[in-house]
């Protein structure tokens, strides 16, 4: 499966690790830049993403800020889009398995890398239950 990924300044060193390791467990990554720890704003770097899962293109993204709140923001503004910031491996796990999150966003400034490691290995190994939740969904769906 291909991942699309992209951080700011500050997510840019987590970004690249995670890039690293997610090749290692098989995936394909496309990063959507930033390319350095030089300033920029975050905005431009989810839009990115977030375009191109919530065409289809991709079917998961993954984006790194500071806090990954921002970047949340940003890429919930896009139809089909359901961007979930997670800490630990349990909003990972219920970000998949009630939302149907399929953009992660993570924060560098407040995450060591090895739960940055668990919560992306639970995000991504996680299945949406369906159900009642499917209904909910539809429901965000209508909402743009």
């Amino acid at each position: 499966m291909k991942i699309a990924i992209a951080s700011d300044h500050a997510g840019y060193d987590l970004k690249e690790k995670l890039k690293e390791y997610l090749e290692e467990i098989g995936y394909k990554v496309v990063d959507f830049g930033t390319y350095s720890e030089g300033a920029v704003d975050y905005p431009d770097f989810a839009l990115k993403v977030a375009k191109v899962v919530g065409n289809k293109k991709f079917k998961m993204g993954i984006l790194v800020c500071g806090t990954g709140i921002g970047m949340s923001i940003v890429a919930n503004k896009v139809k089909d889009v359901r961007a979930a910031v997670c800490w630990n491996e349990k909003t990972a796990e219920l970000s998949r398995k009630h939302n149907d999150s399929n953009v992660l966003c993570l924060g560098a400034r407040l995450l060591k890398w090895n739960k940055v490691k668990k919560i992306v290995d639970i995000w991504l190994n996680t299945k949406f239950e369906r159900g009642r939740h499917l209904r909910r969904i539809k429901k965000i769906d209508k909402l743009l």
